[in-house]
């Protein structure tokens, strides 16, 4: 391997791309929707309403127990349903979250190459943090990005515009991988390439559908295509 790497930016998507946080979200959504009276569901039955956020989150998992009958005659507020899993949330998160295979060994890679790692996510960053930490990515990343660094969220294209703006390089030296729709409309919106790991979430959707730049099998072929 030789020369400077393809690109002088890459930038994660948190959850679904760099780490599995599936089962600790739907803990969570599951202690919520049982302190309102509602049964707990199957947590791959959660997983696939994740990517969208956490309100579209719960909702669509409202919306789920309504169309069971499983909450039959039971009412519940939408806003204290939010409020209550951002309290559910923050005593699982970090919890039994797990770094995908090869993640830790391809951000190491790319920073030995001299490549900037950014970490985007639309999660809060109090939540952001704790699963880095204990995923081993403490200092991994230099910039994280989270849902409420800024006053606007992915697809924004200023979310990724504030990247490139902070790490010094250009659109085009830049790339986005995530696992999700979200992902890369993020970024198209922001003029950088859109690359994509299927194994994540995107709500039961193919990840293909969103034509991304490019399918990456995991994140050591994401390493691969940045040094090659």
């Amino acid at each position: 391997m030789s020369g400077a790497p393809r690109f002088r930016i890459v930038s994660f998507d948190l959850d679904g791309t760099l780490v599995d946080t599936a089962g600790e979200i739907a803990e969570a959504a599951n202690r919520t929707v049982e302190e309102f009276g509602l049964p707990r569901q199957p947590a791959d039955e959660i997983t696939k309403l994740i990517g969208a956020g956490t309100r579209e989150l719960m909702l669509g998992l409202l919306q789920r127990i309504a169309a069971d009958g499983s909450g039959e005659g039971v009412s519940v507020d939408t806003a204290a349903v939010l409020e209550r899993f951002v309290h559910h949330y923050a005593a699982t998160a970090g919890t039994t979250c797990r770094a995908y295979p090869s993640a830790l060994d391809a951000l190491e890679r790319l920073r030995k190459a001299g490549v900037r790692l950014a970490c985007v996510t639309n999660k809060e960053e109090r939540y952001s943090r704790s699963v880095l930490a204990a995923c081993g990515m403490n200092g991994a990343f230099d910039l994280l990005v989270a849902g409420d660094t800024l006053a606007v969220k992915k697809p924004d294209a200023r979310v990724l515009g504030h990247v490139v703006a902070m790490l010094g390089a250009t659109r085009e030296s830049t790339v986005h991988v995530g696992d999700s729709r979200t992902d890369v409309e993020a970024a198209r919106n922001a003029g950088v390439a859109a690359w994509v790991v299927p194994y994540g979430y995107n709500r039961g959707v193919p990840i293909e559908e969103a034509m991304p730049d490019s399918i990456c099998r995991d994140l050591g072929e994401v390493a691969d295509l940045v040094l090659g």
